[in-house]
């Protein structure tokens, strides 16, 4: 007895879209094709099939395992055998979905913690900060490269230097390389070198707020800050400062979790 392929999509609940499919990938092969009209025709046989690509779906059998099984498979025993393969996979997809949420769950945790601990740490404020007299290296690269900044200007001005390290970020945005940076630090006098600039670093009103914590972490700060002064409709000029109150030591890093970073952005008065 053969079946039309409408009557057999309603026999098994599949659709002639699918039908044609599992044709095309040599997954479920009509009984008979018509020479002349294509029409396809299915059987009993191709009924049990159709049954055990469904059970095969239904456990999440890709197409390809499906095809690999009714290609390979005799009898009932070889299905049985990839049923346990398939069981095994999922029990070890299972257990690695757990230590990946256990994993997730305690960064999470963290992160909650992190935040309840400093959300009232430090608030916005608004400011007047003096001029200075700074030495300043003027740089392009990574951010991670000012310490060879601050080496080079502690090198030369080291007995003269007279408050926190600081940089000076050129930039409107963040660059993963190329940065436009200047690590500098207030100096009580000094000339020019090579690569070193003495001058004033001009003062005014600016908006602060200390960051307490790791320097990867800055962005929240940021957007902390950005948040206050496009409320205030205020408009800030290049550069900005970070200024470190608290970081590594010359020997020892510390905690970077108490690491305090004040980021200073001027106010555009004009």
């Amino acid at each position: 007895m053969k079946f039309s392929i409408g009557e057999f999509s309603k026999i098994t609940s599949m659709s002639i879209k699918t039908l044609r499919l599992y044709h095309e990938k040599g997954i479920l092969i009509p009984a008979e094709v018509d020479e002349f009209t294509k029409y396809r025709y299915y059987n009993e046989k191709n009924i049990s099939a159709a049954k055990s690509i469904q059970i095969l779906k239904q456990y999440d059998f890709t197409l390809a395992e499906i095809k690999e099984i009714i290609d390979e498979c005799t009898d009932e025993a070889d299905i049985i055998d990839q049923l346990a393969a398939k069981q095994n996979a999922i029990r070890e997809k299972i257990d690695r979905y757990k230590e990946n949420s256990d994993s997730i769950e305690l960064i999470i945790q963290k992160e909650k913690e992190s935040e309840m601990k400093n959300k009232d740490d430090f608030e916005v404020e608004e400011k007047t900060v003096e001029t200075i007299l700074i030495a300043g290296h003027r740089m392009k690269g990574k951010y991670s490269d000012v310490g060879e900044g601050f080496a080079k200007i502690g090198k030369k001005f080291g007995r003269h230097i007279n408050g926190k390290a600081m940089t000076l970020y050129y930039d409107g945005e963040y660059k993963e390389d190329g940065a436009d940076i200047e690590p500098c630090m207030p100096v009580r006098k000094g000339e020019d070198t090579e690569d070193i600039t003495v001058r004033e670093l001009r003062g005014g009103k600016c908006v602060s707020l200390i960051h307490k914590g790791e320097y990867e972490k800055l962005g929240d700060s940021y957007k902390k800050i950005f948040a206050y002064i496009n409320d205030k409709g205020y408009k800030y000029s290049i550069p900005h400062r970070e200024v470190y109150i608290k970081g590594p030591g010359m020997i020892f890093k510390g905690n970077a979790k108490n690491y305090l970073t004040e980021i200073q952005l001027m106010i555009d008065e004009n």
